[in-house]
């Protein structure tokens, strides 16, 4: 099953180890089941670093771009929980893309999941786009993976919420590149071929590209009906 709906929300953050257990009790027990009830809001997914560092992702997948600026939602942004202002001066080094889903072929769900952050170079968008949609199609079908889907950041042109000024301001990645599979083994080695530095630099990619792999803790997904 590919990504559900045509947006998205990317996050990275560090949660030091003395909060990791408050904020997983919070994310899953109130934080999914908020976010899952706004209008838009399809599925949501939380990963946390496969090596066992600080660092998570978390996904929300969108029925459309415009989910992001929709009452229902900024209203929660602007209006955090008790237990959502405790936590939030907790996301450091945060990294909150809102996206278009640009290509998404095969499964998002696995138990591992790989995001690369790139930028195309001068010219280079539609040879990197091209590249990354052919490695998406090879990967739904590899042994060890079963998707990839490219994403593109396209920050809203909206004032800052509550959440963000809790947080003290998010930085934003630009493309996004997601490889889900079960066999971490399948992922690393992707690293070292198609998706290394040289490779993505040889197909339209600025240097210096940010990868991880991560593991998955919780997923869930709306109950309600799709919006209008």
């Amino acid at each position: 099953m590919a990504l559900l709906g045509k947006a998205a929300i990317a996050m990275w953050w560090d949660m030091a180890a003395d909060w990791r257990a408050e904020f997983e009790d919070w994310h899953s027990h109130e934080h999914f089941l908020e976010r899952m009830g706004i209008p838009g809001f399809r599925r949501g997914s939380r990963w946390a670093d496969a090596d066992g560092g600080e660092g998570f992702f978390i996904l929300y997948e969108l029925e459309r771009y415009a989910t992001l600026v929709s009452e229902g939602y900024l209203s929660r942004l602007n209006q955090p929980t008790p237990w959502s202002s405790r936590l939030m001066p907790e996301h450091r080094n945060m990294v909150r893309s809102q996206c278009h889903v640009l290509e998404s072929a095969g499964s998002a769900m696995g138990r591992y999941l790989l995001t690369v952050r790139c930028s195309p170079a001068s010219g280079g968008a539609q040879a990197l786009r091209d590249y990354l949609r052919l490695q998406a199609e090879g990967f739904a079908l590899r042994p060890g993976t079963t998707g990839a889907h490219l994403l593109q950041t396209q920050t809203p042109d909206i004032a800052a919420t509550t959440e963000q000024k809790i947080r003290g301001g998010d930085q934003a990645a630009d493309w996004i590149y997601l490889v889900c599979g079960y066999d971490q083994r399948a992922l690393e080695a992707s690293l070292a071929s198609v998706l290394a530095p040289a490779a993505l630099q040889a197909h339209g990619a600025e240097a210096a590209p940010f990868a991880r792999i991560f593991t998955l803790c919780h997923s869930a997904e709306s109950a309600g009906p799709l919006s209008a």
